[in-house]
């Protein structure tokens, strides 16, 4: 075992048990006296972080955020998979995260406000970032999925944010049709609630795929890639399970709609700037946001095995390659690194949030791209030369080779395994993750403990683990 397996296994299992503390972390209290709010978790809630700030100056993320949710109970899975947690707590867990979501489902904004005047306990200085009552009061049932996020608590998020959003019901599906696979003999009790979840998120997305909505980063409206996938094969993979259960003309209405949206995901190609666009129909933008980690994070959450908007698709391996060049160049961090390491990646090029530097999760995206690629190829995948992905091919070594070869496969993971030592570097002796570091620095900045940033490592580990043992002889 190498340096860097050992290493990668150690930080695997702090990984494994900071993400899950921060389900139903029910031990912990949130202040928030602006807002007149005292906030103690329920369980089956996930935070965002568990850390209680309040911008002071990391970020308030003391929120059950559905997309983050919806990763982190996937990553879960796979880290009860790896045997990175015990079986025990983590089905007790995810339990607990089945039942926090049914109970949103009940969830009723014209009864919060009947309660009494919340405005009343609200700092004058806080009213200015209080959501109207109108909008609260729209809160019940199918609306609710849209919301973006609640308190942990299970109450209504009652500050002025970017809604509504269609990305957390849609991870939602996958990962938990993913867990129906894993879990032949579950308790029937809580399957039930996973078909009653999974149902409604369904008939959400039905409802409103098609819909614009606010971006993975919460800042635009308009047709985004990422939701755009992400849906697209919630409702594919639904269509099959509902199909499986004798739901016939349900199953056909998402197969339908699944099909409509992969054809309005071809348009996001751009092959004059050579990448997937993030965006589409969004009015007063931000600049230099049209190539975004948010595409290569949607390849890997939606987990397509083969085709268009996979890790086998060259448009695909070209936007990553484009935001590879992005951020050597523009990242100090990234120059004069040594030649054994890869690339820091972080959102888009004119991000200025925190330090707008780094993400954990995209560095760790884009490494289990190259081991999710590895794994793909080695199961009789074809890694295509054309000439989108040129410079991809060129960047991995295999330009000029055979392609699907185990010779590409190894390349991808040593690509892989070069990002992964940047990962390392910028992690402190202790294992914690926060959201970004520095590009200047490398300094750990904005939200400490970020839970996404645990499930991004355990499933960038786990998809490394999964590619050396599908090429075992090649890696010996």
């Amino acid at each position: 075992m190498s340096d860097l397996d050992e290493w990668i296994a150690g930080q695997a299992r702090i990984a494994a048990a900071a993400m899950l503390a921060a389900i139903s972390a029910t031990h912990l209290v949130k202040d928030r006296p602006g807002f007149g709010q005292r906030i103690v978790p329920r369980p089956g809630s996930v935070l965002a972080s568990p850390v209680p700030a309040a911008y002071d100056p990391d970020p308030d993320y003391f929120f059950h955020w559905f997309r983050d949710a919806a990763v982190v109970i996937d990553a879960l899975r796979v880290a009860l998979a790896e045997h990175l947690v015990e079986r025990r707590p983590a089905m007790e867990r995810f339990a607990e995260f089945i039942e926090f979501s049914r109970r949103l489902g009940d969830l009723d904004g014209r009864a919060f406000l009947a309660q009494g005047n919340f405005r009343e306990k609200v700092a004058p200085s806080f009213l200015q970032y209080v959501r109207p009552d109108a909008e609260i009061a729209a809160l019940s049932g199918e609306t609710v999925l849209g919301d973006a996020r609640v308190n942990p608590d299970g109450t209504p998020d009652i500050s002025r944010w970017a809604r509504p959003q269609f990305d957390g019901s849609a991870l939602r599906v996958i990962a938990l049709l993913r867990w129906w696979r894993a879990l032949p003999a579950a308790d029937a009790a809580v399957l039930a609630v996973m078909r009653q979840l999974v149902a409604a998120d369904l008939r959400f997305a039905l409802d409103n795929a098609e819909r614009p909505c606010v971006d993975i980063w919460e800042e635009e409206n308009g047709h985004h890639y990422y939701s755009l996938l992400v849906q697209a094969e919630a409702l594919g993979r639904g269509g099959e399970w509902l199909d499986e259960a004798g739901e016939g003309a349900k199953a056909r209405a998402c197969s339908a709609l699944a099909a409509a949206l992969g054809s309005r995901l071809d348009a996001f190609w751009d092959g004059t700037t050579g990448y997937y666009r993030s965006r589409l129909g969004v009015t007063s933008g931000k600049p230099g946001k049209d190539l975004d980690i948010a595409v290569v994070l949607a390849v890997l959450h939606a987990g397509r095995q083969a085709g268009p908007h996979s890790v086998l698709d060259p448009k695909a391996q070209a936007t990553l390659n484009a935001l590879e060049d992005l951020f050597e160049a523009d990242y100090a961090i990234n120059r004069d690194r040594p030649p054994e390491r890869g690339p820091a990646l972080g959102r888009y090029a004119t991000d200025v949030y925190y330090s707008g530097g780094a993400y954990f999760f995209a560095t760790l995206a884009a490494a289990e791209f190259y081991f999710r690629l590895a794994t793909a190829l080695l199961s009789g995948g074809e890694l295509a030369a054309t000439g989108e992905n040129r410079r991809f091919l060129e960047r991995l070594g295999t330009a000029g080779g055979p392609m699907g070869s185990r010779e590409a496969a190894v390349a991808a993971v040593q690509r892989g395994d070069a990002i992964m030592r940047t990962v390392r570097a910028f992690t402190p002796a202790t294992g914690d993750l926060s959201e970004q570091f520095d590009r200047n620095t490398g300094a750990e900045t904005s939200a400490k403990h970020l839970t996404w940033s645990y499930a991004a490592f355990i499933t960038a580990a786990a998809s490394r683990d999964q590619a050396r043992k599908a090429g075992s002889t090649s890696f010996r």
